[in-house]
């Protein structure tokens, strides 16, 4: 039986991919092994996938700036290492495959020691400093951004294959995303979504401005778990925690959708044509790459970006709103003309074992 390990985690970014590549490895006879971190989210997410075996090791978070942490973490990187390098060799897998993130690079050295065959993958414009640490250890460094390639020195291992998407957001209904929301199919309909958790920015632009939105727009808030307010009801306003297997349809129901800057949700957003309004994660919060990735899509006139700090102030907000409903239709066209590439899981599947 073919066997491999997924590595990846410190957040859902870092575990998403491989939660959709698992599944089909599984169906295709292999034997599925995960090395994360003790108490990471990733260990939360696969403990419930049936027949993954789930190794912790000792992790150190790769800090870019200083922090009397990091001497604490120089200790337990090696540490980890070690671990990495006594795992592999147990385990003996036919293939590695990293998503980033500080858990990663210790698996990847532990792979390169045990001379495995080890691929990578970047979600964002620029890589993660897990993954640009791990590159000289790996065989094939998969990107998503073209322009990721001019971002690392070993340009010879890089290969842009361009989001990998399952298909789960295709074939959306519009009649019965209405029908879901209790809106209707022929008003402007915004969608505003921050991740799993909830973007607490975001949510106060929607709560602090919701009466005057409803003039002109219907609103679909998906406000996560940390900023759900069942409290607030308005005519022509469908508030949600969060929407699995109807997300589908709402994002048919959507002309304008206001979003993060993750890879993932853009990439999605754009293979479904829908324009967007991107807030990036300030810089404070992250290494910038929400930025990058909103000004990329800026660049290809797919959306328009708003800074974090700025999504609140209605001066700015509902001019920006307006000029992406009215001009929807330019837009739509960009992605159409420009369209995105996109590998599918199978496809990438395909990549990763041939």
């Amino acid at each position: 039986m073919p066997k491999i390990i997924f590595t990846g985690g410190g957040s859902a970014g870092h575990v998403t991919l491989n939660l959709a590549l698992i599944p089909s490895f599984l169906e295709q006879g292999w034997e599925v092994h995960y090395i994360g971190s003790h108490n990471g989210m990733e260990k939360d997410l696969i403990k419930n996938l049936n027949n993954v075996y789930y190794h912790s090791i000792t992790t150190g978070k790769l800090r870019r700036y200083f922090s009397w942490q990091n001497f604490i973490d120089m200790i337990k990187i090696p540490f980890g290492c070690l671990q990495a390098i006594y795992l592999v060799h147990k385990l003996n897998p036919d293939i590695i495959f990293s998503k980033g993130g500080f858990v990663s690079f210790p698996v990847v050295v532990g792979g390169f020691i045990n001379r495995k065959k080890i691929y990578m993958h970047e979600s964002d414009l620029t890589p993660g400093l897990a993954n640009k640490l791990s590159l000289p250890f790996v065989n094939t460094f998969f990107t998503t951004f073209e322009e990721t390639i001019n971002k690392v020195k070993q340009k010879h291992k890089v290969k842009y294959i361009g989001p990998a998407l399952s298909d789960r957001l295709f074939n959306g209904s519009k009649e019965e995303g209405a029908k879901f929301s209790n809106l209707n199919t022929n008003k402007p309909t915004i969608l505003v979504i921050g991740g799993s958790l909830g973007a607490q920015s975001l949510n106060n632009a929607v709560y602090n401005n919701l009466d005057q939105l409803l003039k002109t727009y219907q609103i679909i808030h998906i406000s996560g778990k940390n900023g759900y307010n069942p409290d607030i009801k308005r005519d022509g306003y469908a508030q949600y925690e969060y929407v699995d297997t109807n997300l589908k349809d709402l994002l048919a129901l959507a002309d304008v959708v206001i979003s993060r800057a993750g890879s993932n949700s853009i990439f999605e957003l754009a293979s479904l044509n829908k324009p967007m309004i991107l807030v990036p994660l300030p810089n404070t919060s992250s290494r910038g790459e929400q930025t990058l990735n909103a000004k990329s899509f800026v660049q290809k006139g797919y959306a328009e970006l708003i800074a974090d700090e700025n999504i609140d102030n209605p001066e700015i907000l509902f001019p920006a709103l307006d000029k992406v409903y009215q001009n929807r239709a330019i837009y739509t066209s960009n992605m159409k003309s420009n369209p995105v590439k996109i590998t599918s899981i199978p496809n990438l599947i395909k990549e990763i074992t041939s």
